[in-house]
This record gives C-alpha cells, sequence and structure tokens, in this order.
C-alpha cells in the first residue's frame, strides 16, 4: 500500500517501520515543546498524511514515552480520518503531562507512532430491545473472575 504524505519540515527524516516485524512506525515532535505540569498538548508531528479509502490511522504512544519523558495519550489513541489530509491538516500528537515539573520535549523526539488499521462503515439499526441476555453491565467479566 501506497500512502501519500507532507513534511512540513524537508530537514526531518521521513518516518519508517524501525524492524520488518513493525506494525508501527513513529512520528517525531517537529518542534522543541514545553508542557507544563498536568498540561495537554498537541505537538506538531511534521506530517501531513492522506490516509487511503478503507482504513483510518490510529495515534498511540510509543511505550517508552510515559517512562522516558512524563507524558501520556489523555484519551488513549488518536483517529486520523480519510478526509484530514488538507494543507493545514498536519498530524498533531495529543499529550498530558501527569509529571509534577514541566517537561521540554526537544524537536525531533520520537512520541508517537501511527498505525494503519483497515475499517467499514457500518449502518446503524435502532431497535427497541436486545436479544441476547446481559452480561452485567461495564465490569462484569472482571467481577465474574473475582467472585469464583
Amino acid at each position: 500500500m501506497r500512502v501519500r504524505v507532507k513534511r512540513i519540515d524537508k530537514s526531518l527524516p521521513l518516518p519508517h517501520y524501525e524492524t520488518k516485524g513493525a506494525v508501527g512506525f513513529d512520528l517525531l515532535a517537529r518542534e522543541k515543546m514545553t508542557i507544563k505540569s498536568e498540561e495537554i498538548a498537541l505537538i506538531p508531528s511534521n506530517l501531513i498524511i492522506e490516509v487511503p479509502k478503507g482504513y483510518a490511522l490510529i495515534i498511540a504512544s510509543r511505550s517508552s514515552t510515559p517512562k522516558r519523558h512524563g507524558l501520556t495519550k489523555p484519551h488513549g489513541i488518536g483517529i486520523i480520518d480519510q478526509d484530514y489530509c488538507g494543507e493545514k491538516d498536519e498530524v498533531k500528537i495529543q499529550v498530558f503531562n501527569f509529571t509534577k515539573k514541566s517537561v521540554t520535549i526537544p524537536r525531533g523526539t520520537r512520541l508517537a507512532q501511527g498505525l494503519f488499521i483497515r475499517i467499514d462503515r457500518a449502518e446503524l439499526k435502532e431497535v427497541k430491545e436486545m436479544r441476547k441476555k446481559s452480561r452485567g453491565g461495564f465490569g462484569s467479566t472482571g467481577q465474574k473472575i473475582r467472585r469464583k
């Protein structure tokens, strides 16, 4: 699969998969940024990406980012839609500084990874009731394990 990508700053490298088995490619910080304690920030990734039809681009934290930098994604992942690829649609890496001090991220730091995931659009049909038996609501599998 070929994906159209535009780099904003040509001095930063084009993302690539680090190993043959890697499923995600690293996203870099385009600028040096300081994130205050308990602040959410949007770090520019240097990329505008044209997501292919039938796919979504998922932005996930690198496993080392929380430990090395004290940053995490406030909502777990980011989702880049197929139609988010205009000239001003740079992919941003949303981060939350969970530490008690400011964190400075140098330009070029690998903070997140991008994964292309196949998707389909569902037609949602409202019904009056569900046919299946309830499992017990949110957290019900954990409750069943503890009860045994």
